[in-house]
């Protein structure tokens, strides 16, 4: 075996030695900076990752904001909120140039809403260079998506976690680049959240009192990767899948090799550079044939995940992993907003 001297790292030789790419899952500098070392090319932010890097690096951040509220005498709280999300996307944005893109995401507040999803996704992709727009695959979304796409915005689908969302994700980026007539550099992925599948499927097997072996739910969101792949090169879609939504280190191994991109947070980033696990091509593997059995004959949301006529577009809204995670991003929004809140009403009984 030929050993490599110059892989830094398990991620680094991800990237190096296989067709796989990695970013950072958050827009901390201090992590991205960490990622780029060992090789990612991209980072993505949200209202819940704002949310942790603003308290993780308050200290960097509280002056500025301060600024900001000073300098926006007629701002409202959320007005200050996406300034503060835009600067951060920003900064990240310039340690990527050359690299890769930063994904920024829409107000979550707006995935039923195609035309302002648009709106601002047009705002975001002109605040750099490299920025690149999330927006929900929801019925909208997949609507909003085609058109940014149609008007040269490079698209990251989010808040999807299924085969048929994916599907309708790559055939509206395909309708919007017809539309346009080339795709330039645009370098559209869609996210399948493989994390959030797994976790909405362990709650809806308990929810119906279905008993699953241990580990089995841990293959659903890499089953629907592995999926949907084939179907994408099979129509020549262009857009590139992303798998996110970290649990377990089989989000990363069984990855390895495919032509996707892998978008790893921080805390995983170490944990895989830490380990022993082989760094080494198993996407072609196939999902253990056990666990692809008792998900499809004791989880009907598997099915309806895993096969690519599971569900229409008028469907996914109400998909339990989709309003799940719109209530988390929601949530994690007004609690952002809460904090800007305080800079500038500040509680006069603490």
């Amino acid at each position: 075996m030929v050993i490599r001297t110059d892989v830094k790292s398990p991620l680094h030789a991800t990237v190096s030695t296989t067709e796989t790419d990695y970013w950072n899952d958050s827009c901390s500098l201090e992590e991205l900076t960490y990622a780029i070392e060992h090789g990612a090319t991209g980072a993505t932010s949200n209202p819940t990752i704002v949310g942790e890097v603003l308290q993780k690096e308050m200290p960097l951040w509280r002056d500025r904001i301060d600024e900001l509220v000073a300098q926006n005498a007629r701002a409202t709280e959320d007005e200050i909120a996406w300034l503060l999300i835009e600067e951060m996307a920003v900064k990240a944005s310039e340690l990527l140039l050359g690299k890769g893109r930063l994904s920024i995401q829409t107000n979550p507040k707006l995935y039923r809403d195609a035309d302002r999803l648009v709106e601002q996704g047009l705002r975001f992709a002109a605040l750099a260079p490299n920025m690149q727009v999330k927006v929900p695959a929801t019925r909208a979304g997949i609507t909003a998506i085609e058109e940014l796409t149609a008007q040269g915005v490079t698209i990251n689908a989010t808040v999807c976690f299924t085969v048929p969302q994916a599907l309708a994700v790559g055939a509206a980026v395909e309708r919007g680049l017809e539309r346009r007539g080339s795709s330039d550099d645009m370098t559209p992925v869609c996210t399948i959240m493989v994390g959030r599948l797994d976790d909405w499927l362990e709650l809806a097997a308990a929810r119906a009192g279905t008993l699953l072996t241990p580990g089995v739910v841990n293959w659903a969101g890499i089953a629907c990767v592995k999926r949907a792949y084939p179907i994408y090169k099979e129509r020549g879609y262009r857009a590139r899948l992303l798998a996110a939504a970290y649990r377990n280190h089989l989000h990363w191994s069984e990855l390895i090799g495919g032509d996707i991109v892998l978008t790893i947070p921080y805390k995983w980033q170490r944990l895989f550079n830490a380990s022993d696990i082989e760094v080494k091509p198993r996407f072609d593997d196939p999902v253990p044939e056990h666990a692809l059995d008792e998900l499809t004959a004791k989880v009907p949301e598997f099915v309806r995940a895993y096969e690519p006529d599971g569900m229409t577009i008028d469907e996914f809204d109400d998909y339990g992993a989709t309003r799940r995670t719109l209530r988390g991003f929601i949530s994690s929004y007004q609690d952002l907003v809460a904090t800007i809140r305080d800079f500038m009403l500040p509680d006069p009984d603490r």
